[in-house]
């Protein structure tokens, strides 16, 4: 009977770490989900910019602020 106690007790340790080390995976595999996600935005993105006039003409506007005499623009920021 005792020997089942050490072994319980040297369980503990291990246990403990094991729960920690799955809860670091769980936060690396979100974080890969989301450098994944941004990654494949910006392919997009960059693809569209390539190969969409239309695309470039209103990104370039918007960056360099610039609108033609009567437009309406509404900006929207990202969080």
């Amino acid at each position: 009977m005792a020997a089942g106690f050490v072994v319980v007790a040297t369980a503990f340790p291990q246990r403990r770490e094991m729960e920690k080390l799955e809860a670091k995976l769980v936060l690396a595999k979100n974080r890969e989900k989301e450098i994944l996600a941004d990654r494949e935005y910006h392919q997009i993105e960059h693809r569209a910019l390539r190969e969409d006039p239309a695309f470039l003409e209103i990104h370039a506007r918007d960056r360099l602020d610039y609108y033609l005499e009567g437009e309406k623009v509404l900006k929207f920021k990202r969080e």
